[in-house]
């Protein structure tokens, strides 16, 4: 384990056994975090991001899902070895997790500052008063006036919840902040709040971050490394820049390519063709060899793994691009 290092994740394998068949959700899936440091986890509805972050947290539903090979570390400790009262301790403290969707994350019957209220004292020894100040601190952090704490999510407007769920997440300085794609359900100006809410509170707090979402503008303005996912795996990862400029593997190129551009005019963007494969029979070779316009016969059979092309850039590719972004 590096010095600086915080989080570890090593060859994550994770599958949902139902009835008649098996959804390999995860397969296979090794990064780190560093402490203080973004990093961004990219791809298609389906890629497995949700399920590797709730892996994490050690949420996986199970049943169905259970985590069937692989380590997390999180300062030296292995989360998948840690007792579930232990695990407790760690959610909300050490790592938190602002959901997907703020509509359906608040509890509707309790006020919005009793909820920041309730992970405050459930993760530290304070009085109420304390903590109902300590709440109404964090109400005003996230730019909602104190006064708001006794009212209900449904007098609250969507930005604002999202708002509520970043204080909630933040209100015991976790050392691990993920945030599965806090903008999605959000229009693009309180998109751009909350992601500049997120980046100065990371800042203030040094907490570490990995932003899951498929807006590659939205990692390219926040995050210091990015990780591509497809179908379960990663197939590229590397420091933004360094991927953003350079892409190699051509599901990334194909990412960027059905993206408008400024800077080119096209009659026509290029989206990529056909579907994710079935994550209950997946190909015995490369996942995207069925799209992959340049698979050869060695993609069909044999599945790549990540290596390095350059100073921290990562491929999963037989034939690694020199695409200059």
């Amino acid at each position: 384990m590096r010095e600086n290092e915080l989080l570890s994740v090593e060859d994550l394998e994770v599958k949902f056994f139902l009835r008649k068949s098996t959804v390999e959700a995860v397969n296979g899936v090794s990064f780190t975090i560093d402490k203080g440091e973004s990093v961004g986890l990219v791809g298609e509805t389906g890629a497995g991001k949700t399920t590797t972050a709730l892996s994490i947290l050690g949420l996986v539903p199970n049943p169905p899902g259970k985590v069937t090979k692989g380590a997390i570390y999180l300062n030296g400790e292995d989360l998948l070895k840690t007792p579930e009262k232990e695990m407790r301790k760690i959610r909300g403290n050490d790592i938190a997790m602002i959901f997907q969707d703020p509509m359906t994350s608040l509890n509707p019957v309790m006020t919005v500052g009793d909820q920041i209220m309730e992970v405050v004292r459930l993760h530290n020894d304070m009085t109420k008063e304390q903590a109902m100040k300590r709440a109404v601190e964090m109400l005003e952090l996230v730019g909602i006036p104190g006064e708001r704490y006794a009212e209900f999510p449904h007098q609250f407007s969507g930005g604002m919840k999202q708002r509520v769920l970043i204080a909630i997440s933040l209100a015991c300085n976790p050392k691990l902040l993920i945030a599965d794609e806090p903008t999605s359900a959000l229009d693009v100006t309180i998109q751009a709040q909350v992601l500049d809410l997120i980046a100065g509170l990371k800042e203030k707090f040094n907490t570490s971050l990995l932003l899951i979402t498929h807006d590659l503008g939205v990692v390219a303005e926040t995050c210091d490394r990015v990780m591509i996912m497809y179908a379960g795996s990663i197939v590229e990862s590397g420091p933004v820049r360094s991927v953003y400029k350079n892409m190699k593997h051509p599901y990334t190129v194909g990412l960027f390519n059905s993206l408008p551009r400024l800077d080119v005019e096209t009659d026509r963007l290029e989206p990529i063709k056909g579907m994710m494969p079935d994550p209950t029979n997946l190909p015995a070779g490369c996942a995207f060899c069925e799209r992959c316009p340049y698979a050869t016969e060695r993609c069909k059979t044999e599945r790549p793994v990540l290596t390095e092309v350059e100073d921290g850039h990562f491929v999963a590719c037989f034939n690694p691009m020199n695409k200059e972004g």
